[in-house]
This record gives structure tokens, C-alpha cells and sequence, in this order.
């Protein structure tokens, strides 16, 4: 795998991992009822995003590691992949 590689499936591990984490733990304005003038009832009281982001960035790094091992040691090549039988 190239540098670029690595970092390609980082991002993306990353951003997969953000947006599944995101929405746990998080509770509305309505369901606390302290719903702040000019916001929607429906928007975070208390979103945590410097706790889900070291969260995140823990998670993916494991995942990222794990995938990079696989696919460096053969695992996993683009023959194995390819569904169409062009390689």
C-alpha cells in the first residue's frame, strides 16, 4: 500500500466511524425542556463533541490498523475482489 492509500482508508474509516457516533447519547431540547429561543425543539442540548471526537479518533485508528494489517499481509487482494472476473 502506498501513503496515499493509508490515508485514503483512514479518512474514510474515520468518517464512517463519525457519523455512526454521532447521533448516540444525544438528548433534545424538548426531551430536557430547556428549549433555547430561535432553535428548533429538536436541536442537541448537549452534543459531547470533543468526547466523540477522541472517541472516534480511538476507534478508527483500531479499525484502520486492522484493516491495513489485513490487506498488507494478503489477506485481502483485488482478485479477491473482483466480481466481474476483469483483473
Amino acid at each position: 500500500m502506498t501513503i496515499t492509500s493509508i490515508l485514503v482508508v483512514y479518512v474514510v474509516v474515520w468518517f464512517l466511524t463519525l457519523f455512526v457516533v454521532l447521533p448516540l447519547n444525544v438528548r433534545s431540547q424538548s426531551e430536557d425542556g430547556s428549549i433555547v429561543p430561535g432553535t428548533p425543539g429538536s436541536a442537541p442540548t448537549d452534543p459531547m463533541i470533543r468526547t466523540k471526537l477522541k472517541w472516534v479518533t480511538l476507534v478508527a485508528t483500531l479499525i484502520w490498523a486492522a484493516l491495513c494489517a489485513f490487506i498488507q499481509w494478503g489477506g485481502l487482494t483485488i482478485h479477491d475482489i473482483d466480481i466481474w472476473g476483469r483483473m
